[in-house]
């Protein structure tokens, strides 16, 4: 590194190191972005890595550079499940032992990857820096190495390899839009194009309910977020690393924040329009091109689809609370007469909208009803926010009272 930053040897050494280990992901066009943007978009689907997210990147370049010494009372991280996996992966690789200190709250498809690949778990805190500080007190005990989800150069310069990579395969790209938590990805990527194409515009991706980057590069320095409370683990970081945070200051143009309801809408249309399988943090990237209308997208895009080790049951989930927030779904509480044919009444409201019935729940023992009402929880699928709204008016015509349920 030179000045704190990495130059293109640190970066190179990586690729030689990585080269015979680390999948080239493919990058493929997104068709729907690009008309929603007016520009063309790609996808660089970090989601097919090796373990199912880019971290193996920077998880093989830091272990792989230990000396014997370092090797032999192995490593210790912490981590939700991303890194986790890299340097159980990584240190499998390598022969090298590994411990890991994941949240109690960690999904389950990564809790168990991560032991298949060859890691010892404790579970231990809520968070990701909790973790972190058990991990850090383990190594000293120890003698573990502690690999950093992201602070450290060698990270970094592993991460700085998917740059590098996605250059080659998209040698006119204009604009970069990269998930970021820690920062070590967004610093990497940014680090590999200012040194190879400078005049290609970085964006980082927080979520808003973990964003910790923009009041930092506000107050010049790593800033702690008061509170974070996000689906998308994989990017809840509450403190951004000190080596990212110099790469990020000098070389990145911009960060922005996205809410829940785009997470769900991205990861929404990565399945269903892409084909591609990613986590809530993976799609932060995604989520910024369909809402925030103020990125300033120079050239051709590429979005980074940074993972895609996602719970099936969080996928359920999220996958449900996208198509509400893409108003495509509607739940409603409605009081009917308790007199036959009231429901079918109601229904043949929803009937003639062409509105398809997903779930009816009909009861009568609701404190507020009277001895002929019925308590209706009716769900429907809808083909749009225009369309939910028709439903809605013609339910309302129809004088029927309607509470609309989250």
């Amino acid at each position: 590194m030179s000045g704190g930053l990495l130059t293109a040897q640190d970066i190179a050494d990586a690729e030689v190191l990585l080269g015979p280990v680390i999948r080239r992901t493919p990058v493929v066009a997104s068709r729907i972005l690009s008309d929603l943007t007016g520009v063309e978009v790609r996808l660089k689907c970090e989601n097919l890595q090796r373990t199912g997210s880019f971290k193996p990147r920077g998880a093989y370049n830091r272990i792989a550079k230990l000396s014997a010494a370092d090797r032999e009372n192995g490593v210790v991280a912490a981590s939700a499940g991303n890194h986790a996996q890299g340097v159980a992966w990584a240190a499998s690789e390598l022969g090298i032992a590994s411990t890991v200190f994941m949240p109690t709250g960690v999904s389950l498809p990564k809790l168990v990857a991560t032991k298949a690949y060859g890691a010892e778990i404790t579970l231990v805190g809520q968070t990701v820096d909790e973790a972190l500080g058990h991990a850090r007190e383990f190594a000293a005990r120890t003698g573990a190495v502690l690999i950093h989800p992201f602070d450290h150069a060698d990270i970094v310069a592993g991460q700085a390899t998917l740059g590098t990579e996605l250059l080659g395969q998209m040698p006119n790209v204009g604009t970069i839009v990269v998930p970021t938590g820690g920062g070590g990805l967004l610093a990497g990527v940014a680090a590999a194009v200012h040194l190879h194409k400078p005049g290609v515009r970085v964006v980082g991706v927080q979520a808003e309910g973990a964003a910790a980057w923009p009041a930092s590069l506000k107050a010049g320095h790593p800033i702690a977020a008061e509170s974070m409370s996000t689906m998308a683990d994989g990017i809840a970081v509450g403190l951004p690393g000190s080596v990212p945070f110099d790469h990020v200051v000098d070389l990145v143009d911009d960060i922005v924040t996205v809410s829940e309801d785009a997470l769900s809408r991205a990861l929404l249309l990565c399945v269903e329009r892409a084909k591609l399988i990613v986590e809530p943090a993976g799609a932060a990237a995604v989520a910024a091109l369909m809402t925030r209308e103020d990125l300033m997208l120079d050239g051709p895009v590429c979005a980074i689809l940074s993972g895609g080790n996602i719970d099936p049951l969080l996928l359920t989930h999220v996958i449900t609370h996208g198509l509400r927030a893409a108003g495509r779904y509607l739940a409603v509480r409605v009081t009917i007469s308790d007199r036959p044919g009231g429901l079918l009444s109601l229904l043949d409201v929803v009937k003639k909208l062409g509105a398809s019935v997903v779930d009816v729940v009909h009861s009568r023992t609701g404190g507020q009803l009277g001895l002929e009402e019925v308590d209706v929880m009716l769900t429907v699928e809808t083909r749009g926010p225009a369309h939910r709204q028709d439903v809605l008016d013609a339910l309302a015509a129809s004088g029927y009272a309607v509470t609309v349920e989250s």
